[in-house]
């Protein structure tokens, strides 16, 4: 309740929040809420989220239990490359007539793009 209004009907705060062109609406299905910030994050479990959107800006309001974790204990989610697939390999083994070996060493050089691989190989 808000000092000095004395008690408000929730139909009428909606009524009167419809007017003044503010909507408000709940998140249900969040899992966690991760801020990032440049030396750790803060991880908020279980969180009830709202978000209110007023003249055309959001607003969220995250209720739940906060843990805050430094950057060096996050663990990099990227991905391994999976392998390189022999089409690419054959590709460039075909264009710059290298062995098999090289053509999957250019190939993990440039991180899979067989273009910049071939480019590589010729050029040295």
């Amino acid at each position: 309740m808000m000092p000095g209004m004395g008690r408000v009907n929730p139909r009428q705060m909606k009524q009167a929040m419809k007017r003044l062109g503010i909507s408000a609406e709940e998140l249900n299905d969040v899992e966690e809420v991760v801020i990032k910030r440049k030396g750790s994050e803060m991880v908020i479990s279980n969180p009830q989220v709202s978000i209110m959107t007023m003249q055309g800006q959001k607003t969220f309001q995250i209720v739940g239990e906060v843990n805050e974790r430094a950057k060096s204990s996050i663990v990099d989610a990227k991905p391994e490359r999976a392998e390189i697939p022999e089409e690419d390999v054959e590709l460039v083994m075909g264009q710059t007539g290298c062995s098999r070996e090289r053509a999957i060493e250019a190939l993990k050089a440039a991180e899979g793009q067989p273009a910049e691989a071939i480019l590589k190989l010729m050029s040295s």
